[in-house]
C-alpha cells in the first residue's frame, strides 16, 4: 500500500452494496412512482445513486419479502423486442402508507450518509 492508494481511495471510493432492509425501503421508494422490474431497479440505484450498488440476491430477497408481505404485486409481462417476459413490480393500494413510511428511511438514509461525505 502506498499513500497514493488512500488518496485514491477516499476520492474514488468503491460502491457501497445495499443490505435487505435498505433495498426495501429503496425499492419501495421507486415503485411509489410506478412499477418496475428487477434489473431496471438496479440501473436506477446506479444513476440515482451512484456510490451505492443492489446485488440481485439482495435485490430479489427483498422482493419475495415485499411479495410475503402482500406490500407489492408482481407480475409478467411480454416486452416487445425481448424474447421472455419480465416480472413487473407494483405496490399495493392497501400497502402504500407503510411504503410511503419505509421509503422516508431510504431518502434520510441517502440524504445523512450525503452530509456526512460532504463533511
Amino acid at each position: 500500500m502506498k499513500f497514493e492508494d488512500i488518496y485514491q481511495f477516499f476520492n474514488d471510493p468503491p460502491p457501497n452494496y445495499l443490505n435487505k432492509e435498505l433495498a426495501v425501503c429503496y425499492i419501495l421508494s421507486v415503485l411509489l412512482n410506478g412499477e418496475s422490474y428487477g434489473t431496471e431497479l438496479i440501473e436506477k440505484l446506479k444513476q440515482m445513486q451512484p456510490t451505492y450498488r443492489l446485488s440481485d440476491t439482495v435485490l430479489y430477497g427483498a422482493l419475495k419479502f415485499l411479495e410475503q408481505e402482500q406490500t407489492i404485486a408482481g407480475y409478467w409481462q411480454k416486452v416487445e423486442g425481448r424474447g421472455r417476459p419480465r416480472r413487473m413490480y407494483q405496490v399495493c393500494e392497501n400497502a402504500r402508507k407503510q411504503s410511503e413510511d419505509l421509503a422516508r428511511f431510504w431518502w434520510a438514509y441517502v440524504n445523512r450518509e450525503q452530509e456526512s461525505q460532504a463533511m
